[in-house]
């Protein structure tokens, strides 16, 4: 029985790279997790950036970063448990005379929740990038508020009425398009041809391949405990181990595997790389697209974000 301070209370949704971790298989050395259910993971993700309520969670990654810049006391290990592609998060509504991305400039786009979630970074900065959208030309329409309370949004940033559903607001026309919603309409279609086929490409030529989530460790238990960072990094990384080597032998059930599957057989490497170095270019260009959104106001040193 391990020692009532030795126990970790953490948060992280059940998923393949974890699943070893959440059945007890693979512990941290030293340490025991005690895992904590949160139906609706970023309302997690809210508790911990603004009551530090676990000693380790899964963090939305510019969730983490506006945080840091705030002041927030909590430290990344290089763990990146969820990546994805997010071509296909931008949909509109096909009667409002948008025929391609440059089209958005001068209309209304939402985005779910708040200005600062990844998947609204990562797909502003794919239009940005890729198709040349002046993204200080579009107002975004935000659902809901930031979970790091002290970010302020661009001037171009604005909050939906109260009670507006996002999806309603598409279909009547009161937005024109809209990120991170799915919307299942018949006037309702993917700002980008052939979404799927649009990540792969960029994943083939630039390596472009979006990180999402990583993992988060309070400061005091750092310091508390040295060795937690290394046992917790580890236990993280032989977990995920195993969800790969599942992988390479073909067993996936959701399609989350299945496109994990498919970059693993792409790149031919770990679909999940851990670690700082393999991350670095991934984490730069995350770094690019919010100093460029006005969600950080300076770089960071990528190094000095995380411990191991």
């Amino acid at each position: 029985m391990s020692e009532p301070d030795r126990v970790l209370t953490t948060l992280t949704r059940t998923q393949g790279a974890n699943l070893a971790l959440k059945d007890g298989t693979v512990t941290p050395a030293g340490f025991s997790l005690k895992f904590e259910e949160i139906p609706v993971l970023v309302k997690g993700f809210r508790r911990m950036v603004r009551s530090l309520e676990f000693d380790v969670s899964e963090m939305a990654l510019t969730t983490y970063l506006t945080a840091r810049e705030h002041g927030v006391a909590f430290t990344a290990l290089p763990v990146f448990l969820v990546r994805g592609f997010h071509h296909g998060a931008i949909r509109y509504n096909t009667r409002s005379g948008i025929r391609g991305p440059n089209d958005l400039e001068g209309r209304r786009v939402g985005v779910n929740r708040g200005y600062t979630v990844t998947t609204g970074v990562w797909a502003r900065g794919i239009l940005a990038t890729e198709y040349g959208v002046d993204l200080g030309r579009v107002t975004w329409i935000l659902s809901g508020d930031e979970h790091v309370q002290s970010y302020m949004p661009p001037a171009n940033v604005e909050p939906a009425r109260p009670g507006a559903d996002l999806a309603e607001m598409l279909i009547d026309g009161e937005i024109d398009a809209v990120i991170g919603v799915d919307v299942d309409h018949p006037d309702v279609a993917p700002l980008i041809a052939d979404p799927e086929e649009a990540a792969i490409t960029a994943l083939r030529q630039r390596g472009f391949y979006p990180i999402n989530h990583l993992v988060v460790v309070k400061d005091d238990v750092l310091q508390r405990y040295p060795e937690v960072a290394p046992a917790v990094f580890d236990a993280f990384t032989e977990a995920k181990r195993r969800y790969v080597a599942q992988l390479r032998d073909g067993a996936t059930s959701s399609d989350t595997d299945r496109m994990y599957s498919r970059v693993l057989q792409i790149t031919g490497g770990d679909p999940l790389p851990y670690g700082v170095e393999p991350n670095r270019p991934m984490l730069e260009q995350l770094m690019e697209f919010a100093l460029a959104q006005r969600i950080l106001t300076r770089p960071a040193d990528i190094d000095e974000l995380f411990v191991a």
